[in-house]
């Protein structure tokens, strides 16, 4: 598990390019054979790609969280971003299609991952919820933007308050229409929450340029397929693709209200 620390907008004038990529962009989750982690001390979200290949991967406790088991004191949001797969949580199978989500609670003791691959979010949790299977029509898919801004796109709201409950996480799905670029645009930040996109369907050689940073000091990455970007509560998170693609959006912190942004003008954008 890799352990990344908190961040401030102080730190961001005069930044490199390489800075800002080791402090903000998860490039490598997804490796063959393996299970990944990285441990964020923005809201103590933790990020993870599970990659199985002839065999199940098994999610451990790795040693900087002093668990007896990964979900002992947490909660787990799981997404499908590649072929059909399956999750087993305490030897209950749950099978997953493309884009799919599965949430595990606190004090699911076992969890292994076959197909996929997976993408992991997990948050500290305070009450044990039941583990549940949400699929694409469960989402009730809302449907936004349009072709003349090059961002129409369907949200498919998964983990939140008046879905698949749970203690402080809430996940969700945006794919956007061939043609289709942007995403989450005019922005947002969060004052309470932490968030993380991971991009993925994006074909090989294309890329994302998502902007963060401050609304009025904004930076870039450019980003790569599965690979995700964490945004602090004080950064704006959106970002436009040289193809379309597929993002999930996950977020821990105050509450679980899905309005409670602070929205952002394109023209005060700097």
């Amino acid at each position: 598990m890799e352990v990344r620390h908190a961040t401030a907008p102080d730190q961001i004038p005069g930044a490199t390019t390489d800075w800002l990529r080791r402090r903000f962009l998860a490039e490598r989750l997804f490796v063959p054979g393996e299970v990944r982690l990285l441990y964020s001390h923005e809201d103590r979200i933790v990020i993870g790609g599970a990659q199985p290949e002839d065999t199940p991967l098994r999610l451990h406790s790795p040693d900087p969280l002093r668990s007896d088991y990964f979900l002992q004191r947490r909660e787990l949001g799981v997404v499908n971003v590649g072929e059909a797969g399956t999750v087993t949580v305490d030897g209950v199978s749950y099978g997953l299609a493309p884009r799919e989500c599965l949430y595990a609670g606190r004090e699911s003791r076992e969890v292994t991952f076959e197909g996929g691959p997976f993408y992991l979010v997990s948050t500290p949790a305070h009450a044990t919820l039941p583990t549940a299977r949400a699929t694409l029509e469960d989402a009730e898919p809302v449907r936004l933007g349009g072709r003349d801004g090059s961002n129409e796109r369907t949200i498919y709201k998964y983990i939140h308050a008046k879905g698949v409950q749970s203690c402080q996480l809430v996940l969700g799905v945006t794919v956007l229409e061939p043609g289709s670029m942007w995403n989450t645009m005019p922005c947002h930040t969060h004052e309470r929450r932490t968030e993380v996109y991971l991009y993925f369907d994006l074909p090989p050689g294309e890329r994302v340029i998502h902007l963060m940073g401050r609304p009025d000091e904004t930076r870039n990455l450019v980003v790569a397929d599965r690979q995700a970007v964490i945004s602090p509560s004080w950064s704006v998170h959106c970002g436009f693709g040289t193809r379309s693609y597929s993002f999930v959006w996950a977020m821990g912190g105050e509450n679980q209200a899905f309005e409670d942004m602070e929205q952002v003008a394109i023209g005060e954008m700097r």
